[in-house]
């Protein structure tokens, strides 16, 4: 997964940290070692990160506790991100996800993004080629749909919809999406 290397200049605002530190409680001494190791100080917080760091402390999180705490850190990122007032439903929440990851990431690069598709009312395709792994964009997409879930939306299903993955060498993760 080494994409340390692909942003540099790129920085990630706070919430990202939040979501790192709110991981699951059981592997969170872990997880607050990695980001010390890489000069990440929970004691106090900045309002932006350097993203190469971040990118490898979730490397780093996955070699050392395992992709499900990844994923699980991505199910977080939602909760710690605004979001206008009137997104009230998943589907309107996968429109501006793109608009809310280039609000959240600053810097002159061009650092992928989130392209979402719609294909009928409760469903869509998402095309992910920013630099996080697989894993953590599946959990942000599940975390996504926990925080917007409406009447009748009890589950969302995340399909890769081709064989091409990022954790397998990949340059974008494509996702069919129902809800």
């Amino acid at each position: 997964m080494a994409r340390g290397n692909l942003a540099p200049g790129v920085e990630v605002q706070g919430p990202i940290i939040q979501a790192l530190i709110s991981s699951v409680e059981i592997v969170r001494p872990e997880v607050l070692r990695i980001l010390a190791s890489h000069g990440i100080s929970t004691a106090s917080p900045r309002p932006c990160y350097p993203l190469p760091d971040v990118l490898r402390c979730l490397e780093d999180i996955q070699g050392r506790v395992g992709r499900v705490t990844v994923r699980a850190i991505g199910q977080q990122v939602p909760r710690h991100t605004a979001y206008p007032p009137h997104i009230t439903s998943f589907a309107m929440a996968l429109f501006l996800m793109n608009k809310a990851y280039r609000t959240n990431h600053q810097g002159a690069q061009d650092i992928g993004g989130y392209h979402h598709e719609p294909v009928d009312g409760r469903s869509s395709r998402m095309r992910c080629d920013n630099p996080y792994p697989c894993d953590f964009n599946q959990g942000v997409l599940e975390g996504l749909h926990a925080r917007f879930t409406g009447q009748g939306s009890l589950r969302l299903r995340i399909d890769h919809e081709s064989e091409d993955c990022r954790a397998r060498g990949a340059t974008t993760c494509t996702y069919r999406l129902k809800w």
